[in-house]
This record gives C-alpha cells, sequence and structure tokens, in this order.
C-alpha cells in the first residue's frame, strides 16, 4: 500500500513543468523524510488554490473574484488594453509604468495544434472590442511565429473597429518568452511600442 502511495505521489509531481520522475522522486523523499509539514502545508495551499481560484470575467487571468482587482481598479485607463498570452505575461509586465487594463488570451494561434480563435477567447475579445469602450491596444504577444500570427490576426481586427492598434518593440528578442526577459528591457519594449 505505500508503495502504491509513494508511486501516486511522484506521479502526480509529474504533471509540474520540468518535473521529470527523477526529479518528482527527489521531491517526494525529501517531503516525506525531511518536511512532512511543509508537504501537508503544501497540500492545503493547492487544495485552496485549486478550488478558490478561477479567472477574471474580463481579463481572463487568474482571481479568487469575479472581476480581479486590476479590472475593477477605477485608476486604471479603461481605454487601453494590453493582450497577452498567458496569467504569467501579466506578472512580467508588472514592472512596466502601465496604467490600462489587460487581456488574457491564454495561448496563441497555432492551427497544426487545433488552436484557433475560439480556444484563446478571439471572440470575447471582439465583443470586449466592440462595445466602443477601448481605443487602444497593445500587443504584447511573444515574438514567436505563432504569437506574431495571434497578434496579426488581433491587429486586423482592431483596425476593423477603428481602435489603434500598437505592438511592443525592441528588446524582446525574436522567439522570446516574456516571463523570462529581465525588467529593464520590457520596460523599454513597452515605452517604445510603435503602432501595429
Amino acid at each position: 500500500m505505500e508503495q502504491g502511495l509513494l508511486n501516486n505521489l511522484v506521479e502526480s509531481l509529474c504533471c509540474l513543468p520540468g518535473v521529470g520522475r527523477k526529479s518528482a522522486q527527489r521531491m517526494a523523499f525529501h517531503l516525506l523524510e525531511r518536511n512532512r509539514s511543509g508537504g501537508l502545508h503544501l497540500a492545503e495551499a493547492l487544495d485552496k488554490a485549486m478550488q478558490g481560484i478561477g479567472e477574471c470575467h474580463l481579463c481572463r487571468t487568474f482571481s479568487e473574484k469575479t472581476i480581479c482587482s486590476r479590472c475593477s481598479d477605477p485608476a486604471r485607463d479603461q481605454s487601453i488594453l494590453c493582450i497577452v498570452e498567458m496569467p504569467s505575461d501579466i506578472v512580467a509586465l508588472s514592472t512596466v509604468d502601465y496604467k490600462g487594463l489587460f487581456f488574457v488570451l491564454k495561448g496563441r494561434l497555432s492551427p497544426i495544434d487545433g488552436i484557433g480563435p475560439h480556444e484563446i477567447g478571439l471572440d470575447i475579445l471582439e465583443q470586449r472590442l466592440a462595445e466602443g469602450q477601448v481605443r487602444e491596444i497593445i500587443l504584447a504577444t511573444n515574438a514567436t511565429v505563432e504569437g506574431q500570427a495571434t497578434a496579426h490576426y488581433i491587429a486586423e481586427m482592431g483596425k476593423k473597429l477603428g481602435i489603434d492598434v500598437m505592438k511592443i518593440a525592441q528588446g524582446v528578442p525574436l522567439g522570446g518568452e516574456l516571463e523570462y526577459i529581465d525588467s529593464n528591457t520590457l520596460s523599454h519594449a513597452f515605452k517604445s511600442r510603435v503602432r501595429y
């Protein structure tokens, strides 16, 4: 029975990105041998997070409330919308002096993988843009082929609705992902955004 529980723990830890069986086994042994209280705390935190964290109905980032604190902040400029691929991109951009709102795609267009406009919420984004409150969108998708294709699709959508379309520029390397770029480079890229 114990071996089944240990195996289950190792397999469960393998769901984390970059964690293979050996790393998961080391983590499991560490928790069991040296930090059972930490393991119990981790289990409780995971359970609470999985049950209590949903997504903001406006920007689609992770939130414990229906509308996140960023979207409900009256001091933020409701007319500017920065579009990112993942919630982690918002965290990466938190060092930038940006006072507008965000929209999280939770992916990027990839027809080969069966990921089309609906799968990343572009229908929801189009409805939001059609409401007329947004006057400028800033494309902050990753500099990958799929990220650029996604940006182009959104740019066309914005232009049809008469919305200014900008993109972050300079400093973000081709093929780079926002969450791995330092804050100074991101800040420069954000301030140097150009019309798409």
